[in-house]
């Protein structure tokens, strides 16, 4: 016999989805290897308005974080990079899981932007140079470009890409921004091969478990690791043999949406409590808010991210926070760091419909800003608009 599908209430959705990802409490506890453990995956990201993003998004969970935490973590290979639906920092226990990727990756790009490297002699020179004198980074090279187009990539940088997709070279560590390149073998510990099958099995479930509840194409764009066949099939046989069970969560607008949950899920909405109302200004990246309809769905908050969108059809703005409230987004602002002054300028703010300013919320936010100047080096806010 069937089972009929758990009703989930909206407010009981967004409660349990803000607690799977460390924002249902106040961000005081808990260490910075597990908060990358409970998330799954911290998105990488050069971009440096405030704090670069993975910084952030880890700050936002546990503010005692500090910067050199996750380089620490990376030289004592308990996390790795790799590629998610993006350049992304993960826990190296997800290892044995992830060896499909490399696979999938370095067939993926091999037909794009890197058609023809896997041939090209100079991935065999730099595997082999690599492989005598340790970890290099880009600049170790001399190939040179003459093209200085966005995209564009000097034929090492190239190679070097293509040999970290494909999993041959692994990222050894960072010196702030710039990472550096060595073999595999010299940063992976050895892990039991998986069949296909038990890989694409251990991915949907870990990203079940951290979504609580979703529908399949949530599932698989939360690693971005598997396929849509492949999810839709194991879903299939996830709920046959009670590995996820159905269910229909109510929208931010009232209207029911049909997926799947992990099979512990009463227990956990019975275990998690009410968000804690802190004022949260949370990076653009956040894996909270990265998948926008789904944000959309359960929060009723349209979200996009505009850097790449030209200038004069920007809504918002090129980098632009969002606030969290409770289990509401309560609005956006735009900051920018100038560390030469130690300050964080406030350019605009913008408060969502129905959400009333009072002198409580504007302390609140003020609060969270400063903990964020503390983060980022920086000594005072300055406000250019009006709170």
């Amino acid at each position: 016999m069937t089972r009929a599908a758990l009703y989930i209430a909206n407010a009981d959705a967004r409660r349990l989805w803000l607690a799977s990802h460390g924002l249902g409490t106040p961000p005081t506890g808990g260490d910075t290897l597990s908060v990358i453990r409970d998330l799954g995956f911290v998105q990488l990201d050069t971009i440096q308005v405030v704090s670069r993003a993975h910084h952030h998004i880890l700050w936002s969970r546990r503010q005692s974080y500090r910067e050199p935490a996750l380089d620490a973590l990376m030289r004592k290979r308990q996390v790795f990079e790799h590629f998610t639906h993006d350049a992304s920092i993960l826990p190296m226990e997800m290892l044995p899981l992830w060896r499909r990727q490399f696979d999938r990756m370095k067939r993926k790009v091999g037909q794009s932007w890197y058609v023809g490297v896997a041939e090209d002699t100079l991935v065999a020179e730099i595997m082999d140079r690599i492989g005598e004198e340790g970890p290099l980074c880009t600049r170790d090279f001399d190939t040179v470009v003459k093209e200085r187009a966005m995209w564009h990539r000097p034929p090492h940088k190239k190679a070097l890409d293509y040999l970290w997709y494909a999993g041959a070279l692994a990222t050894s560590h960072r010196d702030g921004i710039i990472k550096y390149y060595d073999l595999a073998e010299r940063v992976f510990p050895q892990v039991e091969a998986l069949p296909e099958s038990v890989q694409i099995d251990g991915l949907c479930r870990a990203a079940l478990h951290r979504l609580g509840f979703g529908t399949a194409g949530e599932v698989r764009k939360f690693w971005d690791a598997t396929e849509v066949a492949e999810v839709n099939r194991w879903a299939d046989r996830a709920v046959a043999g009670g590995a996820a069970i159905p269910v229909t969560v109510e929208g931010a607008d009232g209207r029911p949406m049909r997926g799947i949950a992990s099979p512990d899920i009463e227990a956990r909405l019975a275990d998690t409590p009410a968000p804690t109302a802190r004022l949260r200004v949370l990076n653009p990246f956040d894996p909270a808010i990265r998948d926008r309809r789904r944000l959309c769905r359960l929060f009723g908050f349209e979200y996009t991210v505009e850097m790449f969108v030209p200038e004069a059809q920007r809504v918002w703005g090129y980098y632009i926070y969002p606030l969290l409230e409770g289990d509401r987004f309560v609005g956006r602002l735009e900051a920018k760091a100038d560390r030469g002054r130690g300050v964080l300028t406030v350019s605009r703010l913008w408060w969502e419909a129905g959400v009333r300013r009072s002198s409580a919320r504007t302390a609140r936010l003020e609060a969270e800003l400063a903990r964020l100047c503390r983060l980022a080096g920086l000594e005072r806010v300055a406000w250019c608009c009006e709170v």
